[in-house]
């Protein structure tokens, strides 16, 4: 039996009410049936998600295992998986009827590339196609992105539902460290820029689903202080897998642009602990002068006073009020931008 050019695979735990849409739009590509096979990976679903299933027969393999997270989902997905390109799937997203074959485009494109990435739409549940947001935070970041500090630092981590992975270019990553129950798909996006080029498609190719139980999505002032300790102990483990994988190579992680490269998880995890326990006015005047030291290069000049007067507005009002400044700068925005 030839092997596929692509392996979809499609993690899932208790999202049947979801599981059949993502099927379908897999099922869907403009992309030859042939090539392609999808692994379901279940990890340990207690719902109906393998009732659900059953409908497709064939035309998927149906995959379950006791449950441990989405890194130990990938890791028996891939043992299993035969295709030269690996595309994931999020159960709770959809991939847009072109994603595969744009995909593929972009991989014979750069033939060195390990990674192809891309845009989605931030989809809320229930939302009429029409009601779909076309706009989100996106810099088409492409080549060899440690050559370039610009690059490193601009460099978007997208979620599991818009990569795709050249099956080769992964060996040295795998198998993805299974303590990361999430932010599996991170870590792998984190370390893909030291082994190979990658390809952004600057299009819209998956729509991410936003349903309040994503499980690492959402602000630290909307999730609870039990999510918050959640999410903070996952990225402390997924900095410390990302460092040690760095070092065993040989990569300086004290080095200028790598240092900084790091330093973004390390400025997430400031904002969720503050959520917790609100930092003193000097801690949290430190905290947001440094977005502009390290990331100066990537804003406006607008953008880098703004920044440099929140920092100081922190120390007159503190981290609780410094929604006052917030809500006077908008209001004087609006009112000195010229009406067109």
């Amino acid at each position: 039996m030839t092997a596929p050019l692509f392996s979809v695979l499609i993690d899932t735990f208790n999202y049947g009410k979801y599981i059949e849409e993502a099927v379908c739009s897999v099922l869907d590509q403009d992309f030859p049936a042939e090539q392609m096979e999808i692994l379901v990976i279940d990890d340990g679903s207690t719902d109906d998600t393998e009732e659900r299933l059953k409908k497709f027969g064939s035309a998927i393999r149906y995959l379950k295992k006791t449950n441990g997270g989405q890194a130990s989902a990938f890791n028996f997905g891939l043992q299993h998986a035969g295709g030269e390109f690996i595309a994931m799937l999020d159960a709770d997203d959809m991939w847009l009827p072109n994603k595969l074959s744009r995909t593929h485009q972009a991989f014979v494109s750069q033939p060195d590339a390990g990674m192809v990435y891309h845009r989605l739409y931030h989809w809320v549940d229930g939302a009429r196609d029409d009601e779909v947001p076309t706009r989100d935070h996106f810099i088409a970041v492409s080549g060899r992105v440690p050559d370039s500090r610009f690059s490193l630092l601009c460099y978007p981590m997208l979620g599991t539902s818009s990569l795709a992975f050249r099956r080769r270019a992964i060996e040295d990553l795998l198998p993805i460290p299974e303590v990361l129950r999430t932010q599996a798909d991170t870590y792998l996006t984190a370390l893909i820029i030291f082994i190979s080029p990658v390809v952004a498609i600057d299009e819209y190719l998956t729509k991410y689903r936003i349903h309040g139980a994503n499980s690492f999505h959402g602000s630290a002032d909307n999730l609870t202080p039990s999510q918050l300790e959640n999410r903070i102990a996952i990225r402390r483990a997924l900095t410390l897998a990302i460092g040690e994988w760095l070092r065993k190579r040989g990569i300086d992680t004290e080095s200028a642009n790598i240092r900084d490269y790091l330093k973004q998880w390390e400025k997430a995890q400031e904002i969720d602990r503050y959520a917790l326990d609100a930092p003193s006015r000097m801690e949290y005047f430190r905290h947001l002068s440094e977005f502009p030291a390290l990331y100066g290069e990537l804003m406006t000049r607008r953008q880098i006073a703004y920044n440099y007067l929140r920092s100081f507005a922190a120390l007159m009002l503190g981290y609780r009020h410094l929604h006052y400044f917030d809500e006077f700068y908008t209001r004087w925005w609006k009112s000195a931008t010229p009406k067109k």
